[in-house]
């Protein structure tokens, strides 16, 4: 008798087993709904309908959640997915878009999470450089600059880190400033303090400046020498082509 009700048990966790399969294979629970949220600027509503369309594979209950948010993650100004299910037909997509703060020199762009995406904008966005690996410093740093140089107007077009980890920032396309290794944000705020009394009054235009020094600031003024004690105007340089 026990090996009778032995194999009545085996027999019904079987057929158990069979109609929870075939259920969960049923084409009667088919996912129906595909609902996707999130602020989106540059991912447009055809890229979203053809990964639906084209990487939404099994039924509500066989529906990969981990492959179905990579599909949308392929995307390219796609950052982040969360994938839910909602019986009994329903998926909710929610997508963070990466935020472009800046270029990574011609290659990428870097989001304000200092992280390096690839993808295509017209936007007029600063470049950064920078040995790799040194993406997310360099949106910490870039965000440190811009703020110190509000009260002057100017803003990091341009912003360089060397091998050997020394700053260099373009000023609105037109002034390199040379910031140094050690010190760059008590350097900055001193050349941001004495701009208004010092080169905001220069009539000549200058193209460099110079923060390395311990106390002051030096200034490259092309067509100007010092000559016997006094300044004297000379040509500009021509420059011989490369």
């Amino acid at each position: 008798m026990w090996l009778a009700n032995l194999l009545t048990a085996l027999a019904l966790l079987l057929l158990f087993y069979a109609v929870v399969f075939l259920a969960i294979h049923s084409p009667l629970f088919p996912v129906r709904r595909v609902q996707v949220e999130g602020d989106m600027t540059h991912v447009t509503r055809e890229q979203l309908q053809y990964v639906v369309k084209n990487e939404l594979k099994g039924t509500f209950f066989t529906l990969d959640l981990d492959k179905t948010r990579q599909a949308f993650e392929k995307l390219p100004w796609v950052r982040r997915v969360e994938v839910r299910r909602y019986w009994p037909d329903r998926l909710e997509v929610n997508v963070e878009e990466h935020r472009a703060i800046a270029r990574w020199g011609s290659s990428a762009l870097l989001n304000s999470f200092g992280e390096k995406f690839d993808a295509a904008s017209n936007e007029a966005l600063p470049v950064l450089e920078g040995p790799d690996g040194t993406e997310k410093q360099m949106v910490e740093n870039y965000r440190q600059f811009r703020d110190a140089l509000k009260p002057l107007g100017k803003q990091p077009t341009h912003v360089w880190l060397s091998g050997r980890r020394a700053w260099r920032i373009e000023l609105d396309g037109k002034i390199v400033v040379d910031v140094g290794r050690d010190n760059g944000a008590e350097r900055l705020q001193r050349f941001v303090t004495a701009y208004p009394n010092s080169l905001a009054r220069v009539e000549q235009p200058f193209d460099y400046v110079d923060l390395r020094y311990p106390n002051g600031f030096s200034v490259k003024l092309p067509g100007f020498r010092v000559q016997d004690g006094k300044t004297a105007k000379t040509k500009p340089a021509v420059k011989k082509p490369a």
